[in-house]
Formats: structure tokens, C-alpha cells, sequence
């Protein structure tokens, strides 16, 4: 039969632990009373470290020992290694006088003398750390002098290091101060030990009080959980009796409590017993029982589908108890599985007929796309037609561009022949009417005619000499400005250009007229064209 599975109490074992932890605790008082007759003469020590006994916090009990430590061998410079938890590294926990401003400070086996200590797990004594080959890489720590180190050793190894040290280098430590520190160091491992067994006791006890309120929380959680679940739940004892039902289980089947606690509950249908006995077999093996679909009775005689989860709890002593079953209606989502397994039926015939039209309509799909690859490949034919249209106009383009190139020329060569024509055959004869003697009114005409004639050439004129005399188009730019009278300085800030670049063309230009080396203002000879 099925049970609920109970949380595994522990106060058993921790009863168990705090009696061993007792027991060791004797066994570390009887300890501290052989050491106590092996060393009597040590008597004034262990005076000093039992006190160390009593101490219980961590950080109180390691800031004793090192005081009693320090006392010991009249210093006040000392430090604590332990063990970090991964066991690659040493860190200082504790330290006084000069080591004060070290806490925190880590080191690997071997390194320093913590290391060192921790490698060979013995004692070390350094007569002058500062120039000691093993000292750590740290110009903070010159000011040491002699330095002892001390294993804290137990079975499963070197726990920690007690480190003393003086600043004053001509008090050394001798070979009694070891020996003293190695009984003190032992006593001051069992109070470490006994602070960590009875702390560790300690936090068991408070997890124990803390298990058995969470249990007692819990139970109260679970129980408020399977009166407030929807899904019916019985629990039954191992002899299939009925020791607890919920309200969803009563008003599911319309059973009350009174009419199936401590009785077997007959709801299961003649047909469904052959796979209620196999379940229940399988359950008692061991294997859980989880959505098993099945059948069964309400108080009416209505017969309901429903799903079956049940698992065998167990008693404080480990032992099947019971076991716990869970049921849910599926009633209505059978009868939804049947309607759907009906519309899928109806669903497939429609689909076959939605197929049958898609294949016709892949038909018509077809001839399209033969119809549309035709018109591509009438596409691409007149693609190539109009390719060859444009490579034609290409070459009609060129060749208007050699037409009107060579009109260009005609018409510069022309406007050269007009130019020189006026400047040989009207000019020199109108410049001599003008110095003849004229009336006023044929002096005047005289004027208008070379102002008229000034203006109808002036557009040819910079053009042709320009490019008559090969100037660049910077140089022309220059010149034009020369020409309107403006300075070296002013060229250069239209131009955005340095003022030795302006000197450059203007070499260049009076170098293309013919002026280059001859007093011969650029700027008059420039206007002289325009004449």
C-alpha cells in the first residue's frame, strides 16, 4: 500500500554527535592533564595557555594565543597564519605590533617564512629576516630581525603558523623559545579544536531545533496543501486502510470522511482490478506510480477516468508506512480527446479536399509560369536589342563630342583671326584718328567706336591669350586678379593659398609673356591685352 513520505528526523544522529563530542572533549581534558605531568617543568606555560581552554569565539581565542605567545618570548610583534579552506594558501588572521598592518596578507607553501614553515612543517628560526634568502619580496617588511615560526600540527597536517618576531636586531631567539613555543603551540591547537567540536555541536544542536521547527511547519504547510488541493487525495496505512481523505476527495466521489476512515475504500471497477494490482504490486517493488490512467466509482455508481499518482511513504525507523495516493477527473478531457480525435477525422477529410484543389490550382500555377518565361525570354531578347541601341548611341556620343571639340577649335581659331585682324587692320587706323584733328563730336564717335569695339572683343581676349600663352588655370585665376589690382597678400587669402605659392605662378606668368627679368609691371602688361 502507499504512504506519505515523512522528512527523516536527525535528532538521532545529533544526539550521537554531541555524545562523541563529548567524548572527545574527555579525551582532549585527559590530553591537556598528560601533557601537564609530562612537561612539570614547563608549569609556568601551561598556566599561561590554560586559560586558553576556556575560550570559545574564534577571533577572541586566536588573539589570546598570540598575546600569550608574544609573552612568552617578550615580544610584541607576532602574527597568525591558517588555512584557507582551499588549501593552496595561508592567510593572516590575526597580528600585533609591526605584523598589525599586515592582516589579510596570503602565502603559498614554501613562500616566506609562513610558507616555509608550512612545507617542512617544523620549526624555523631566522637570526635577521631582512637578509634571509627566503624572505618575501617586500620592502615593507625590512625593518624585521630575528623571526621564529611555529607549526600549529595536527593529524591531518599543518593548520596554521604562529610567527614571532623582533625589530631590535640584537635580541635573537633561542632554541628554549622553540621548544616553548612547540609545547605552547600544541595547547593552543586543542583549544582551537575544542572551540571548532563545540561550536560545531553547538550549530548542530540550533540545525537540529531549526529541522524539527521547519518539520513542524511543514506539516502544517502539507497538510493546509492537501486540504486546499483540487485533486482528490486519500492516504492509506500498509494494510490498504484509509487514514485520511481530503474535501476534494469527498466531493468528488461523495464519500465523507466518517464513511472511509480506517476502512477500505471499494470504488474500483470489477474491469479495472487486473491493472490495480499490477500498479500496486509495481508500487510495493519500489518503482513510483505517476499519471496512471484508470477508472473509478463514486458513491452514485458514476463512473469517472481518472489519473493516478501514488508513492509509499516512511516512519521515523525508515520503514513503508503507508502510502499516499493522488487522483485527478479526466473525465471531461476524455470526452474532449474523443471530440477531438472526431474533428481530426473531419479535419483530414477536408484536407484531402483542400489538396485536390490545390493540385488544380498548381496546374493553373504551372501554366502561368511557362507563359511568364516566355515573356522573360522575350524580355531578355529585347534586353540585348536596346543594348546594342545604347553601344550605338555611345558612338553617335563620341563622335558629337569630336564634332563639337573641333568646332570649339573653328570657333577659337576663328575669334584668334577676328582678334588679330581688328588688332592689325582697325586699331592701328583708329588710333590714328583719335590722335588726328577731330571735332568734338568726331572725337567723341571716335571713342565710342574703340569703347564698342573694346567690349565686343573683350570676351575673346582673356580667353585667347590665356590659352595663346599656355597658362594654367591657377595662373589665370592670378592673373585675372593682378589685374584687378589686388595684392600678394589678398590672392593668398582668396585662393586659400600661401603667399609664396602666389610669388610661384607670378614667376610663372611673367615667365610665359616674356617679362621674366625686365622692369615691366605684370599688372600694366596684363591690361595691355585687354587694349
Amino acid at each position: 500500500m502507499l504512504k506519505i513520505p515523512q522528512p527523516k528526523p536527525i535528532y538521532i544522529q545529533l544526539e550521537q554527535r554531541v555524545q562523541e563530542l563529548e567524548d572527545e572533549n574527555a579525551q582532549l581534558k585527559q590530553s591537556v592533564q598528560t601533557y601537564r605531568r609530562r612537561d612539570g617543568y614547563l608549569t609556568a606555560l601551561h598556566e599561561t595557555a590554560i586559560g586558553l581552554i576556556d575560550l570559545l569565539d574564534k577571533e577572541e581565542l586566536l588573539e589570546t594565543i598570540l598575546y600569550r605567545a608574544a609573552m612568552l618570548t617578550d615580544t610584541s610583534h607576532g602574527y597568525i597564519y591558517l588555512l584557507n579552506p582551499d588549501g593552496q594558501h595561508m592567510q593572516m588572521q590575526v597580528g600585533m605590533g609591526f605584523f598589525k598592518g599586515q592582516l589579510g596578507r596570503q602565502v603559498k607553501i614554501g613562500e616566506g617564512m609562513g610558507g616555509k614553515v608550512w612545507q617542512s612543517e617544523q620549526p624555523l628560526l631566522v637570526d635577521d629576516y631582512q637578509f634571509w634568502q627566503g624572505r618575501l619580496p617586500d620592502k615593507s617588511l625590512d625593518p624585521l630581525g630575528p623571526i621564529v615560526g611555529i607549526p600549529l600540527k595536527s593529524d591531518q597536517g599543518v593548520l596554521g603558523i604562529i610567527g614571532l618576531a623582533r625589530t631590535e636586531k640584537g635580541q635573537q631567539f633561542n632554541n628554549e623559545d622553540v621548544v616553548i613555543l612547540g609545547r605552547f603551540a600544541e595547547l593552543a591547537l586543542i583549544a582551537l579544536e575544542k572551540a571548532r567540536l563545540i561550536t560545531d555541536a553547538r550549530r548542530e544542536l540550533t540545525e537540529r531545533e531549526k529541522t524539527e521547527s521547519i518539520l513542524r511547519r511543514s506539516e502544517q504547510r502539507y497538510r493546509s496543501l492537501l486540504e486546499s488541493s483540487p485533486d482528490p487525495v486519500v492516504v492509506y496505512d500498509m494494510q490498504g486502510f484509509a487514514t485520511y481523505v481530503n474535501p476534494a476527495f469527498e466531493q468528488t466521489f461523495g464519500y465523507s470522511r466518517n464513511e472511509l476512515l480506517g476502512k477500505q475504500i471499494d470504488f474500483v471497477p470489477a474491469d479495472a482490478w487486473p491493472e490495480t494490482r499490477a500498479a500496486i504490486e509495481s508500487m510495493l517493488s519500489g518503482d513510483k506510480i505517476h499519471l496512471f490512467e484508470t477508472r473509478r466509482l463514486t458513491k452514485s455508481g458514476q463512473v469517472l477516468d481518472v489519473q493516478l499518482s501514488s508513492t509509499i511513504y516512511h516512519g521515523r525507523d525508515g520503514r513503508p508506512t503507508g502510502n499516499i495516493v493522488t487522483l485527478r477527473d479526466i473525465s471531461a478531457l476524455k470526452k474532449a480527446e474523443q471530440s477531438l480525435h472526431e474533428y481530426q477525422n473531419r479535419l483530414e477529410d477536408l484536407v484531402k479536399e483542400r489538396t485536390a484543389e490545390l493540385a488544380l490550382t498548381n496546374e493553373q500555377l504551372a501554366l502561368e509560369i511557362e507563359d511568364r518565361k516566355r515573356a522573360e525570354k522575350s524580355l531578355r531578347q529585347r534586353e540585348v536589342e536596346l543594348q546594342a541601341q545604347s553601344q550605338h548611341l555611345g558612338e553617335v556620343n563620341t563622335a558629337l563630342k569630336v564634332l563639337l571639340k573641333q568646332r570649339e577649335e573653328d570657333k577659337t581659331e576663328l575669334a584668334e583671326n577676328v582678334w588679330s585682324n581688328v588688332k592689325q587692320l582697325i586699331r592701328p587706323y583708329l588710333e590714328r584718328l583719335q590722335k588726328s584733328r577731330l571735332t568734338t563730336e568726331q572725337q567723341t564717335l571716335a571713342n565710342i567706336l574703340q569703347s564698342n569695339l573694346d567690349n565686343i572683343l573683350s570676351p575673346l581676349i582673356s580667353k585667347l591669350e590665356s590659352t595663346r600663352l599656355n597658362l594654367t588655370p591657377m595662373e589665370i585665376r592670378v592673373a585675372n586678379l593682378v589685374k584687378e589690382g589686388r595684392t600678394n597678400k589678398e590672392i593668398a587669402e582668396l585662393l586659400c593659398v600661401s603667399k609664396n605659392t602666389i610669388l610661384f605662378h607670378r614667376y610663372n606668368i611673367r615667365r610665359k609673356l616674356g617679362i621674366k627679368n625686365k622692369k615691366v609691371n605684370l599688372r600694366s602688361h596684363l591690361l595691355s591685352y585687354e587694349k
